[in-house]
């Protein structure tokens, strides 16, 4: 029952998916974006402690809503901490009616074939079963393409499918994301055999199948309309990917079906030090503007 509201919600509610799952490697730079230097912690526990603080302090504020917010992507680390004295993932579910989805990747691999693959999981199912004691109704999980190379980006997107129903199986949506860096120097001949390998995958799935997907931005607009109108996709989310705030929600805008769903972005202009008033005035001015460019 759970999961069938979780279903409805993000099929048919409207506004974006906030990524709050910054994980070893990218939670130094998110707080040195949110204005906590290195040297303001000794350790990875103080590390996770303090953008644990950030998270909840966004996902408290009162225009943090689920008009506005389908949904959140959770680090694990993430998932295993409260907010308000409740788990978070059931804090977003229960309190604000946001779905909470688990980041489930261990990282990229290193670059070959024009491509990052994802590390292996072999904890995989383990995470799952965990996941599924919380209200968590999907993952998501990166890898990285730089060139269009077509055994490279052949390799991200079945080692993709093949994760995505290993997760199915499990009983959760798995977003699949094969991001395209945007400083490719050919980055829509990368997005064309990207779709092209993403359509050859999507008719192997059965027909209870589906997944959703994180892409970045594409060049050219309206490019992934194709896969927005799939039955075997419930939504098409799209990554910041290094973009400014302005900048993705205007090539977002351009993308009719695809709505946000933005980290860096998303966090753009948040500080520490701000009072709670200014932060929640930044906040509200990104929920707003990232949730318009996701409406069209």
């Amino acid at each position: 029952m759970e999961y069938d509201n979780q279903l409805q919600r993000i099929k048919n509610g409207s506004g974006f998916i906030a990524a709050l799952d910054q994980s070893g490697g990218s939670t130094p730079k998110a707080l040195e974006n949110y204005g906590i230097s290195g040297d303001e912690y000794e350790n990875d526990e103080a590390m996770f402690d303090l953008v644990h603080e950030m998270r909840a302090r966004i996902m408290t504020c009162d225009c943090f809503d689920n008009e506005r917010v389908l949904g959140a992507i959770l680090f694990e680390d993430t998932m295993e901490r409260d907010v308000n004295g409740k788990s978070t993932a059931n804090y977003l579910w229960e309190d604000k009616q946001i779905v909470p989805f688990l980041k489930v990747d261990k990282g990229l691999a290193e670059q070959m074939s024009g491509v990052q693959v994802m590390k292996p999981m072999p904890n995989l199912d383990l995470l799952l079963d965990k996941a599924k004691n919380y209200p968590i109704f999907g993952t998501k999980m990166r890898s990285v393409i730089y060139e269009p190379n077509v055994d490279g980006i052949e390799l991200v997107v079945q080692q993709q499918f093949d994760v995505a129903k290993q997760i199915i199986s499990k009983g959760l949506m798995p977003i699949v994301e094969p991001e395209v860096n945007i400083d490719s120097a050919q980055k829509h001949d990368c997005e064309v055999l990207l779709k092209t390998n993403i359509l050859r995958n999507l008719e192997r799935l059965n027909d209870e199948q589906q997944v959703m997907l994180k892409l970045t931005l594409p060049e050219e607009a309206g490019f992934y309309q194709e896969l927005v109108d799939h039955p075997k996709v419930l939504k098409v989310v799209a990554l910041s990917g290094g973009y400014s705030r302005t900048d993705a929600c205007a090539k977002l805008k351009q993308n009719p079906g695809m709505i946000a769903s933005f980290s860096r972005a998303f966090t753009e202009g948040l500080s520490k030090q701000q009072s709670d008033e200014e932060f929640a005035d930044t906040i509200n001015t990104s929920i707003e503007e990232i949730y318009q460019a996701s409406k069209v």
